[in-house]
């Protein structure tokens, strides 16, 4: 999940997640536990959910999970802030802005997953990611990391934003990403709107690497047919300097 205003998934390589997430895990399994076993193997307590979230929350706001809570929670749980799985966690909380969680999203999202432990959340850590595997599921987690990422003050979501929500969820999956990312650096869009963020998403599923099957005259946002004339223009201008 990038951070608000901070350090975004563009800035990581491909391999970060794995490393940055195995590295934690095994700090943090090197680190004492709030928790007893005990505790950490017995059914799930709501009242001990909301008592490990008020560990990341300031006398001042106890009911909002802030910024600097986040960072201390990632690093307790072994997964940096970028890693893809904040923002599977934070659609399974359904929260509402990047950087925060209320007590109402934290209670929502620990208790779908029977989690009220440092230790348990780390064993749903596989199953979290496994999630984005799944083409319904993966679909939910894409339309609403949207509206999550977004500027709550703007309808729009701003470029650089999207480009580094699009690495984190497409970027390792989408052939033509790094060309996509390229069309959009040197294109004259500063924002990218819901519709054609759904569609970018329809369009990796859909068309092939060679754009054989693009059809010129579907109902394609306007972006995604200057991407294809684009990135046509761009093979033939290769294609003539080889």
């Amino acid at each position: 999940m990038p951070r608000s205003k901070r350090r975004l998934a563009t800035e990581m390589g491909p391999d970060d997640d794995d490393r940055h997430f195995s590295k934690r895990l095994r700090n943090t399994a090197a680190s004492g536990r709030r928790f007893s076993k005990s505790e950490d193997t017995s059914s799930f307590n709501q009242k001990r959910c909301m008592s490990w979230f008020r560990e990341y929350t300031s006398p001042e706001d106890p009911e909002l999970l802030g910024p600097e809570g986040m960072e201390k929670f990632c690093e307790d749980i072994g997964v940096e802030p970028e890693n893809v799985i904040m923002l599977v966690l934070a659609w399974k909380m359904n929260a509402r802005q990047m950087g925060f969680f209320t007590h109402q999203e934290w209670l929502r999202g620990l208790t779908d997953i029977q989690c009220d432990t440092i230790s348990k959340i780390q064993n749903k850590l596989d199953f979290l990611r496994s999630m984005l595997n799944d083409q319904t599921s993966f679909k939910s987690i894409y339309r609403y990391a949207y509206d999550f990422a977004r500027d709550k003050d703007q309808r729009s979501m701003d470029l650089e934003t999207a480009k580094a929500m699009l690495q984190l969820l497409l970027g390792k999956h989408w052939n033509l990403f790094n060309q996509f990312s390229s069309f959009l650096d040197h294109s004259k869009y500063k924002v990218i709107n819901k519709d054609q963020w759904c569609n970018i998403l329809e369009f990796s599923r859909t068309i092939n690497m060679d754009l054989s099957n693009y059809d010129v005259d579907g109902a394609w946002p306007v972006m995604l047919d200057e991407f294809v004339e684009w990135l046509k223009i761009a093979k033939c201008n290769d294609h003539i300097r080889s």
